[in-house]
């Protein structure tokens, strides 16, 4: 394996850690968002906010983590992409901002007029990142973006099938995730209703997720062929295992069954590690190589030594949260339960598994 290959790993396990990680939290906000008004949605966005409040500033690592690397590792393609998707990447950005700082502000103000206000704010930025994200991935996964470090079509290079398919796929899974993550917590919070709430949303979103994804076969084969062809071939195991790990959790989930959420995390995390390995060996298919892309071997060699020491130091720090979140160890941070739903007396998190 050559170090342009190893750095290439690295930045798919960084992306497939924002997939898992933030992508629950952004599924999160699509709960929120469709919960209904003030007195409907007031207990599912209590568990909502016990949720993802102790940890959910922690997920942005596995953003920053990836851009580094790829400006980095491979400053050709980033400054491709950057370039050519610029529109959707700052709609993603003001999403990621305006959706932290209405998080923490609903809970500060005392109006419920402000609250309703920073709450849309917070719902509509959970459901605008994840989609933008997906036409990100699928314009790259088209070939629309081109090679050279020059600036492609800024409209229809994110404004397309490939793209769209993207956008809904991200935004599908991230709500998948997230109810199944919600399930688990529910139960840990011992609110059986809200347990069941979120049980058949699950169920609704993992089938909403497969479909989509059926018919992207359909959208690939004809607007990324490419792509479509390496699912076919070196990624089907991927393809494959995805397919049983959805068609597992929901039957857990139908089932009321233990084990639905590491499925899921096991059917999310096979689609995007199998993007990577479909697109194989291009940055950029089909003009741009990885091995093209890669910077000189020394900067990559000090990139991969700094991620080994990362690992053996951060990732066991964000491990011991998660940890101690899941043990209902840390300062609360989410809003108050909701009347009626005194069972939420601890907090927890959408993402500790």
């Amino acid at each position: 394996m050559s170090w342009a290959d190893a750095a290439a790993i690295v930045l798919w396990f960084g992306v497939t850690a924002y997939a898992l990680f933030a992508g629950a939290d952004f599924g999160a906000g699509f709960w929120d968002l469709i919960a209904g008004g003030a007195a409907r949605g007031e207990r599912p966005r209590a568990v909502i906010d016990h949720s993802i409040g102790p940890v959910w500033e922690a997920n942005h690592v596995w953003l920053i983590f990836t851009f580094v690397v790829l400006w980095t590792c491979f400053s050709e393609a980033f400054a491709s992409i950057t370039l050519t998707l610029f529109v959707p990447l700052t709609l993603a950005a003001l999403g990621i901002v305006l959706r932290g700082s209405s998080f923490a502000f609903r809970k500060s103000v005392f109006r419920t007029r402000d609250q309703r206000n920073f709450g849309a704010a917070f719902a509509s930025s959970s459901v605008l990142v994840p989609y933008c994200m997906g036409a990100v991935a699928g314009a790259i996964a088209s070939g629309r973006v081109p090679a050279g470090g020059e600036a492609g079509e800024p409209v229809s290079s994110w404004i397309n099938p490939t793209s769209i398919l993207g956008g809904v796929l991200a935004v599908t899974a991230c709500a998948y995730l997230a109810a199944v993550y919600l399930v688990w917590d529910s139960r840990r919070f011992g609110d059986e209703d809200m347990t069941e709430y979120f049980r058949r949303r699950a169920i609704a979103a993992g089938v909403v997720a497969g479909v989509v994804a059926f018919a992207g076969i359909f959208v690939l084969h004809s607007d990324a062929r490419y792509v479509f062809d390496g699912l076919k071939s070196r990624a089907l195991p991927f393809v494959i295992l995805s397919a049983l790990c959805g068609a597992g959790s929901l039957v857990l989930l139908f089932r009321d069954a233990r084990g639905a959420r590491a499925l899921s995390i096991g059917a999310v995390a096979t689609v995007v590690i199998g993007w990577g390995v479909a697109q194989w060996p291009y940055m950029l298919p089909t003009s741009l190589k990885v091995s093209q892309a890669a910077a000189p071997d020394g900067t990559l060699q000090a990139v991969i030594i700094v991620f080994a020491i990362a690992a053996v130091t951060i990732l066991p720090a964000l491990g011991l949260l998660f940890t101690l979140d899941q043990k209902s160890a840390l300062p609360e941070e989410g809003a108050e339960p909701a009347a009626g739903s005194e069972q939420l007396q601890t907090s927890g998190s959408v993402d500790g598994f």
